[in-house]
């Protein structure tokens, strides 16, 4: 037997990218992922999706934490290279950008894992899907 094609069975649904930089629901794709800033609602409002079962755990912080220190750290020294501030511009600067960084990478990076466990089914390991 022929299997389908992953293109058909996926038309229509927004594409990572789209439902990371939302917060939607992998199921019924509306904006309903967040309860706040970085943390998932319990479910979704509108399907009922339990959110709870799917561990993202701390793979995208920890992610975050080597892509946004190597980003901060490169512009720093570029900075001061370029321009040479004051210390009190790069403490004020890059700890506002550090934390803008982290914040909205998190909620793009948490969602963006929980859309991927949700389309290939994942589960823990020893528990059943």
């Amino acid at each position: 037997m022929m299997e389908p094609d992953r293109s058909d069975t996926e038309k229509g649904q927004p594409g990572h990218a789209e439902a990371a930089l939302f917060g939607l629901c992998p199921s019924c794709h509306a904006r309903t992922l967040f309860d706040g800033v970085a943390r998932f609602a319990p479910r979704c409002r509108v399907c009922g999706l339990d959110f709870s079962r799917f561990n993202v755990g701390d793979g995208p912080a920890a992610f975050l934490i080597l892509i946004v220190g190597a980003i901060v750290v490169g512009l720093a020294v570029w900075l001061q290279l370029a321009v040479a501030p004051p210390w009190w511009v790069h403490a004020i600067l890059w700890l506002t950008v550090s934390v803008a960084l982290t914040v909205g990478g998190l909620r793009v990076a948490k969602a963006w894992l929980l859309q991927s466990e949700y389309r290939h089914k994942a589960g823990n390991a020893g528990t059943p899907n």
